[in-house]
């Protein structure tokens, strides 16, 4: 990386878009779990695509890799850079560019926040309904390039199914202009599906167009208690069944993790005076403004606890308390962290099979780890389960840490062997990239280098990720 080289990339972003001292680097190189930390020559922050695309070219022509990053925020180390590399950061390319309610739709740049996104389209009058627990600090580009998935799965699906064209420099420079605000287009590959879930090993996402949705003008929130695990399942389809399909959310909760957020979390309580082993979150919403989700979530709720599915339920009364019950389920990934050390998955299998996954996979790692404790939680709406593991009380942190592969291994043979997925929404990036050489089919694999070989035969764009 010559004096020439930073030269030429400075006179392409000016002295805003150029960081190279050490300590103002240093927040770019450190991912959000502390897993990995990282090493680049410079941080680059173009402020539009001729930008961005020029500085790709420029380091292509130089052999250099380049490594995305939109708002740190990735928990699989995706963003991280590993040494001779140039970190380019989407942060300053954050513009509405367009908004079309009649088409319910919206072209954004890629390093527009999430949460400014959601706002945007509500300023609009419309829904964006992408949302996770990084919305204030995720930005949009990288939410597209890892498919993130979040808690409106089960109602508008993963982000692969809000974007209807892409912009992205390509590994060579060059720009590929496929925002279009098409839902039909059936002219040839659909090239941007390529890129969303890519994690950035294949071009930039630089822009995006997504779907809009009518603003829900009512929602209905409810804490069930239920009566066992595979209550929880019985809920769900008794919920989509009786009223429409307008479930928009059905979260999961244990016992352990309500306790471990009461003990660790400001404003976390229990909403129950006896204490149940597993709850529901669920939601309703709908956009109109004078329904009757009311009256449908307590007929629910009425005929789940004649069935036998739900012992007790609260069901909010005001924009506080639904934010209240919501902040139960929010609270658990932090908790766990202010508690200890944990070993986290993010896996899925069919929705019906949860419960056995469940069951499954706490008798298999408490066997294999006395006193480790399984917190499984989410989005069970989608079959997405975070089945992540406490240290025993008392253990030592580090030696803890120690057994991630092994733990890894228990919980994800038990996945694969049930037709499941060893990541549902958080990509691979480097923390699960042996894991899939090691559950992928060969066929998988090859087909997956010969895609990245043909975008990218320098391999320079995020180097080292996925595979």
């Amino acid at each position: 990386m010559t004096d020439d080289f930073l030269s030429r990339i400075a006179a392409v972003v000016g002295p805003n878009g150029l960081i190279t001292d050490p300590t103002a680097m240093a927040p770019y190189l450190d991912e959000e779990r502390g897993l990995y930390h990282g090493r680049a020559q410079l941080v680059v922050r173009p402020a539009s695509t001729a930008e961005t695309a020029e500085v790709v070219r420029l380091c292509a022509e130089a052999g250099i890799g380049v490594v995305p990053q939109g708002g740190n925020t990735g928990l699989c180390g995706g963003a991280v850079p590993s040494g001779e590399q140039v970190l380019i950061s989407l942060q300053r390319m954050h513009r509405v560019r367009a908004i079309d309610p009649a088409n319910f739709t919206m072209t954004v740049e890629a390093g527009m926040v999430l949460q400014a996104v959601q706002e945007a389209a509500d300023a609009a009058g419309c829904l964006f309904p992408l949302s996770l627990g990084a919305e204030g600090s995720c930005q949009i580009g990288g939410n597209i390039s890892t498919n993130a998935g979040g808690t409106g799965v089960l109602r508008y699906g993963n982000t692969r199914e809000l974007v209807l064209g892409l912009e992205v420099v390509l590994p060579d420079g060059r720009v590929w202009d496929g925002l279009k605000s098409l839902r039909k287009d059936n002219t040839g590959y659909d090239l941007k599906q390529l890129f969303i879930g890519g994690e950035g090993t294949l071009g930039i996402i630089t822009a995006a167009v997504l779907k809009l949705f009518p603003k829900p003008r009512d929602r209905q929130t409810a804490f069930c208690a239920l009566t066992d695990l595979e209550a929880a399942v019985a809920l769900l389809a008794r919920a989509r069944a009786t009223t429409g399909d307008q479930v928009t959310a059905f979260e999961l909760v244990s016992r352990i993790g309500l306790e471990l957020g009461c003990a660790q979390m400001p404003g976390v309580s229990d909403p129950f005076d006896a204490a149940h082993q597993w709850y529901a979150l669920l939601e309703l919403s709908s956009s109109r403004p004078e329904g009757d989700l009311g009256e449908s979530l307590e007929a629910l709720l009425e005929a789940a606890m004649e069935a036998g599915e739900v012992a007790d339920a609260v069901i909010a009364a005001s924009l506080d308390q639904r934010l209240a019950l919501w902040r139960i389920r929010e609270a658990v990934p932090e908790a766990q962290k202010r508690d200890g050390a944990s070993i986290k998955h993010d896996v899925s299998v069919p929705s019906s099979a949860v419960p056995a996954f469940i069951r499954r996979a706490t008798l298999a790692v408490e066997a294999a780890m006395p006193g480790i404790r399984a917190v499984p939680f989410g989005h069970l709406g989608d079959g997405n389960i975070h089945f992540n593991l406490s240290q025993p009380i008392g253990a030592d942190r580090e030696a803890f840490l120690g057994d991630w592969e092994r733990m890894n291994r228990i919980v994800h043979d038990i996945v694969v062997e049930m037709k499941g997925s060893i990541s549902a929404e958080h990509g691979i990036g480097l923390l699960k990239k042996e894991e899939l050489a090691h559950y992928a089919a060969p066929v998988e694999l090859e087909l997956m280098r010969r895609i990245k070989a043909a975008f990218d035969p320098k391999a320079i764009m995020n180097p080292g990720k996925i595979l």
